[in-house]
Formats: structure tokens, C-alpha cells, sequence
């Protein structure tokens, strides 16, 4: 009898264990995820500065300066993880074209305010990289943990799902082409 007991109390106190090790690394998931949505955040209060700009020197780049906004837009109403990453995709495309745009316009390159808010961007985009790695890496370890077993019997008990990782989609492992 005491043999069962002591099974007993020893299964309960791995699944306590398990749980909490679970809801550790989903915590530390959803902070590496606040952390890039923190650097997103910085990215998204410099893009209207640098549209202004680019503006002000590249009038008849209208396309490009709306595509720019849209994407801005579209991430900033996003209300998943999955719909954010699409969005920050189809954003980081548009920045990219945006600056392959400014490459024609030497005035524009050489003005102070862009210069100043190119390198803020790209400090801002290097964070985001760093933390997408972080994010990665955690999303990782949770994911890895919530499918092996015995590990998986308490993530099933108590619905754990698997979070996305952050990749480089179609047009961002493109060159861009800029045709006038």
C-alpha cells in the first residue's frame, strides 16, 4: 500500500513539475515575442518620418511610399502572431524597395534627416533580428518540449499549441529590382 502511495505522489509531483516547466518556457515565448513587438513598435514610430522624407525628394514614387504605409497599417491592426509575422514580411519588402528607391536620388541620400533616419532603421532592424533569433530559439525549446514525451501527455491535458517561428518568406530572399 505504501508502495502505491508513494507512485502516486510521485506521479502527481512530476506532472506539477512538468506543467510549471511548460508555462515557464511559454512565458519566456511570449516575452521574446513582446521584445520584438517592442523594436516593431520603434521601427513603426520612425516609418512615417522616413516616408515624409523620402516624399519631400521622390514625389513621383507615390507606389512605393503607399506600399510602404499599407503595410504599416496592416501589421499595426494585426491581431495574431501568425497575421503579424505575414505582415512585418510584407513591411520589411516595402522598406527594402524604399530605400532601393532613395539609391536614385543623391540629394535624398545625402540629406541629414534621412541619413539620420536610415541608421536609426537599420540599429532598429538589427534589433529585430537579434530578437527574432531570441524568439526562435525559445519557440524552439517550448515546441521541442510540448512534443516529447512523456512531456507532451501534460501539454495535451492542458492545450499547449506550438507557436511560429519568424522566417525569411519569397520576396525577402529576393534581390530587389528597381526598374524605372
Amino acid at each position: 500500500m505504501n508502495f502505491t502511495l508513494i507512485f502516486i505522489i510521485l506521479i502527481i509531483a512530476w506532472a506539477v513539475l512538468t506543467y510549471n516547466k511548460l508555462i515557464t518556457l511559454r512565458g519566456r515565448v511570449d516575452n521574446s515575442w513582446a521584445q520584438i513587438d517592442v523594436q516593431l513598435k520603434r521601427r513603426f514610430d520612425l516609418i512615417p518620418n522616413l516616408v515624409n522624407t523620402v516624399k519631400g525628394y521622390a514625389q513621383h514614387e507615390k507606389e512605393t511610399l503607399a506600399e510602404v504605409t499599407a503595410s504599416r497599417t496592416k501589421y499595426l491592426s494585426a491581431t495574431t502572431p501568425e497575421d503579424k509575422l505575414s505582415a512585418n514580411s510584407e513591411l520589411t519588402t516595402a522598406l527594402t524597395r524604399l530605400f532601393a528607391v532613395a539609391e536614385n536620388y543623391p540629394d535624398l541620400k545625402a540629406s541629414g534627416n534621412f541619413m539620420d533616419l536610415q541608421n536609426q532603421l537599420k540599429d532598429t532592424e538589427d534589433k529585430i533580428g537579434y530578437s527574432r533569433q531570441f524568439y526562435n530559439d525559445t519557440a524552439m525549446k517550448y515546441n521541442i518540449s510540448i512534443a516529447q514525451l512523456p512531456t507532451s501527455i501534460i501539454a495535451s491535458l492542458f492545450s499547449f499549441k506550438t507557436r511560429p517561428y519568424f522566417k525569411t518568406e519569397g520576396e525577402e530572399r529576393e534581390n530587389i529590382e528597381v526598374k524605372f
